[in-house]
């Protein structure tokens, strides 16, 4: 560690962090063990196939699947963050993160996460643009403009992550180096430091709940006039159609966003690290692991890609 005064005040900065993670016994961790590999396995997989099936299917090469491709690459990337490190320490006696480290894995996860929740408010609009204005959609929704709004989430969650990531590591970590959490986020790095964190909360919960209730609001607007539209339809199986769709992105919204806002949206958050936890492990972990499972189960066109490929793949 270096150690640096100030007058009266002495701070001690750390050059290294500990990542305490879960507790229990060797069993618990190999349980636990166990549980993340398997969970991370099937989302490398699921999000690896859909994004070659989109790719290489001519017949899903739509702005829908556009952003469906780049939402699995959201998953695939932001789940690889945290989890290779997390099944490292679970049988690590120092389990220590650097400072460098840490500051790495903060920023890549607020980055790829904020992302994906403005591409999930970037989907309900390319559906409310599909479902309500079928003539200009082809128009409005041209591969640049498409391009242009994946552009703009990316720099929308580059710019979160730069405040967050600055913000929390300008504080002086004094007290501890352990974090209680199983990977390096700002609520657990908020209980160690020994500076003033006043800041830094009014950030996350404004920041935070500004984006949650801002891509919230374009959802249900979004779906809102879906709803209407949908209830117009003379066609039954159109609308079984329709439904089907949104209802996978429904899903989808519901889940992230859900845990989400208990992760960082609400006061008393930071105080409940055991809970944060859980609740971490299921948005980092089992959420992207869903989503493939979710658009595919749900979705007859990549039913049947995924199903095409095989046949090619039978073939060969």
């Amino acid at each position: 560690m270096l150690s640096h005064s100030n007058e009266n005040l002495s701070k001690v900065y750390f050059q290294d962090f500990v990542l305490e993670g879960f507790g229990g016994g060797l069993e618990t961790q190999a349980m636990l063990f166990t549980v993340f590999l398997a969970l991370y396995m099937v989302t490398v997989l699921g999000n690896i196939l859909m994004i070659i099936v989109i790719t290489l299917d001519a017949r899903l090469h739509s702005p829908m699947y556009f952003f469906l491709k780049n939402l699995s690459f959201l998953d695939l990337c932001y789940s690889s963050v945290i989890t290779p490190n997390a099944l490292a320490n679970f049988f690590s006696s120092s389990k220590i993160i650097t400072f460098a480290g840490c500051a790495t894995q903060l920023f890549f996860f607020s980055l790829l996460a904020t992302t994906e929740a403005f591409l999930l408010g970037v989907m309900a609009y390319d559906r409310f643009m599909a479902i309500c204005s079928p003539l200009r959609y082809p128009i409005t929704m041209c591969q640049s403009a498409c391009t242009r709004l994946v552009l703009g989430a990316y720099c929308g969650g580059c710019l979160n992550s730069v405040v967050q990531t600055s913000f929390t590591f300008h504080l002086p970590f004094c007290s501890s180096n352990r974090i209680n959490h199983f990977f390096c986020d700002v609520p657990p790095l908020l209980q160690i430091a020994c500076g003033n964190t006043t800041i830094n909360e009014l950030l996350l919960f404004g920041i935070c709940g500004l984006i949650i209730v801002g891509v919230t609001f374009v959802i249900l607007i979004s779906y809102g006039y879906i709803i209407v539209t949908i209830l117009r339809m003379s066609s039954g199986a159109g609308r079984r159609k329709v439904f089907s769709t949104c209802g996978s992105h429904m899903t989808a919204v519901t889940l992230f966003f859900g845990t989400v806002f208990v992760m960082y949206a609400q006061p008393g958050a930071i105080e409940s690290m055991e809970q944060g936890k859980v609740v971490s492990v299921f948005y980092t972990l089992v959420i992207p692991m869903l989503n493939p499972l979710i658009y595919s189960l749900r979705n007859k066109d990549v039913k049947e890609a995924l199903w095409r490929l095989g046949q090619k793949h039978m073939a060969m």
